[in-house]
């Protein structure tokens, strides 16, 4: 087992690397950059002279007249060394401040998230697929779609429209006004609590109902083989003939399906948290690209692409666990 997973984390770093390159050479091929369009904004209030200045100024600063190559060398290059990202031209702060004030409310979120699909979707899918058909699999089935059908973004809307009309209370964001930009305490912690439960419903929503049907349809393949009969036949429970074998199987497509989902949840979220006003990394990615800020853009990319990588080992380590086979193979 040791073995495998030392195996699997010696491949995760060529694989960060590449992904690196990409994302920094994908971030530099639209034309222009932040710069170009700050020099033509200013040049529309009529100071073009003064606003060409200060673009070859920052261009020297940070080496924008260098190709892509010595470019991404030195970006790299501060990652590894200094742990710096760079600097964002929108926001005038360093990349690594920006990133790590909102990256651990995300985590937060994406965690809390995950919790909650996995807490609602292992025993939906399982009680599902043993009373195939029943009263109580017809009704999680409707609305496992009625989950898959409807946008997040649209259920955050009702989420606050209910709440704003029916309890009076503004749902948006992740914790109260007043400890907006305040020092992290055990209020601001238990503030926050009331207000998490309402994006992780909304993002958990489309993620929970897929996975009750993929669990279900697993497991119901798995309880028509021969070795459930067997084991029944020789008087062991039900609990004990679903539970020891056919739900560990099951779960291996379970796992395998969580190897994306912190990225998913990221990435997913940005739309919902334009709407919820969530502080998470997801407008600041989405703002980034559509101001060309390539520093704060691509290394929001790597972030992305590292926490992939990272959910794949463990979805790996966990089907190791679940199936002796694989680690095996």
């Amino acid at each position: 087992m040791l073995t495998y997973i030392v195996r699997r984390i010696l491949y995760m770093v060529p694989t960060v690397f590449f992904i690196s390159i990409v994302a920094f050479v994908i971030i530099n091929l639209p034309p222009g950059d932040y710069l170009t369009a700050m020099v033509a904004a200013q040049a529309e209030e009529g100071d073009a002279a003064a606003a060409q200045a200060q673009a070859e100024r920052l261009r020297e600063r940070y080496g924008l007249g260098e190709n892509v190559i010595v470019q991404y060398t030195r970006w790299i290059t501060g990652i590894i060394t200094r742990g710096d990202f760079g600097q964002s031209f929108e926001w005038r702060r360093p990349v690594g401040d920006l990133i790590w004030s909102r990256l651990a409310l995300t985590v937060v979120l994406s965690l809390a998230t995950t919790l909650f699909i996995w807490l609602v979707a292992i025993p939906i899918g399982i009680y599902s697929a043993v009373k195939q058909y029943s009263i109580g699999d017809y009704a999680f089935t409707t609305v496992g779609f009625l989950g898959l059908a409807i946008p997040n973004f649209l259920l955050a809307l009702i989420f606050m429209y209910i709440g704003f009309s029916v309890f009076g209370q503004n749902v948006g964001g992740l914790y109260s006004p007043e400890y907006i930009g305040e020092p992290w305490t055990l209020d601001k912690i238990l503030n926050m609590l009331t207000y998490l439960w309402i994006p992780v419903i909304v993002l958990g929503t489309a993620g929970t109902a897929g996975l009750i049907r993929t669990l279900r349809a697993n497991l119901l393949d798995e309880l028509r083989k021969p070795y459930v009969v067997t084991a029944r036949s020789k008087g062991l429970s039900e609990r004990r003939v679903i539970m020891k074998y056919p739900v560990r199987i099951a779960l291996n497509f379970f796992v395998s399906a969580q190897s994306n989902i912190l990225v998913a949840l990221v990435s997913g979220a940005t739309i919902v948290s334009v709407v919820l006003n969530l502080p998470t990394t997801g407008p600041l990615l989405l703002g980034a690209l559509m101001a060309q800020d390539m520093y704060l853009a691509g290394s929001f990319i790597l972030m992305l692409s590292t926490l992939n990588v990272i959910s794949t080992l463990i979805s790996d380590i966990v089907l190791a666990w679940l199936d002796p086979r694989i680690r095996y193979s």
